[in-house]
């Protein structure tokens, strides 16, 4: 049997708090949570959770403060922020420092089940993706353990670089847009126009992990005015 993803709620409003837990432990999840920043933080960095839930307005540290000790260290933390806060100001400022996805309340508790579901599938807990991409005969890449074969070497992976490969192999008979990429993987909303260079600043990173020669790719390619694909031979588009 598959383990119960873990999830962590850090929310000061009690009958918000209760009835997260509530939800979520319907839905087969393992559910710890705490009430207050400090408590919050002190669990998300001491504990192993598979997706944390953050309240923006804490007494004790605001969740863009945790947020960002998370990240600074576990910078592939799954973390969806919950926040009153709704403006685009106070998106972008949750997106920049990592959240995953950003939830205004009051929200539905059927979407935001859907969303932390989401979430969890791009972190790669369900493991229902391929688990081994094969580029080449050369280039074998090991989407469980973030690692791949180049060449006879070994290389790592960050979780965020894996879930770009999987959708982009996933989508592989087709070019994907940037927009649809940050949609995707990192979570921003389709209709936020959010001017950001995370897409390609990703891809180069995956080029030079990949690729003979990062400045003429032959999988992780660039389609003009259609985005990028993944090819899965050595061909050129």
């Amino acid at each position: 049997m598959h383990r119960k993803p873990r999830l962590l709620i850090v929310e000061d409003e009690p009958a918000i708090r209760t009835g997260l837990v509530d939800v979520f432990v319907f839905h087969g999840f393992e559910v710890d949570m705490a009430e207050d920043g400090k408590t919050g933080l002190h669990k998300a960095q001491s504990g192993k959770f598979d997706l944390i839930l953050l309240d923006v307005m804490l007494p004790g540290m605001n969740g863009f403060d945790i947020c960002a000790a998370v990240r600074a260290q576990d910078r592939d933390q799954p973390i969806i922020m919950l926040t009153a806060r709704n403006t685009d100001e106070d998106i972008v400022q949750g997106l920049a420092l990592g959240a995953d996805d950003y939830v205004a309340k009051p929200f539905s508790v059927a979407q935001l089940v859907l969303r932390v579901q989401a979430v969890l599938r791009r972190s790669g807990f369900d493991a229902q993706q391929q688990a081994v991409i094969k580029l080449t005969g050369d280039v074998q890449i090991d989407t469980r353990n973030l690692s791949a074969n180049v060449r006879g070497e070994s290389v790592a992976f960050t979780r965020r670089e894996m879930a770009l490969l999987e959708y982009l192999y996933q989508h592989r008979d087709r070019p994907v847009p940037r927009e649809e990429l940050l949609h995707k993987i990192w979570g921003y909303a389709r209709d936020l126009d959010i001017e950001t260079r995370t897409v390609d600043i990703h891809m180069a990173k995956l080029r030079r992990k990949l690729e003979c020669d990062p400045k003429q790719p032959q999988w992780l390619v660039t389609v003009r005015g259609g985005g990028y694909r993944l090819l899965t031979d050595a061909a050129s588009p």
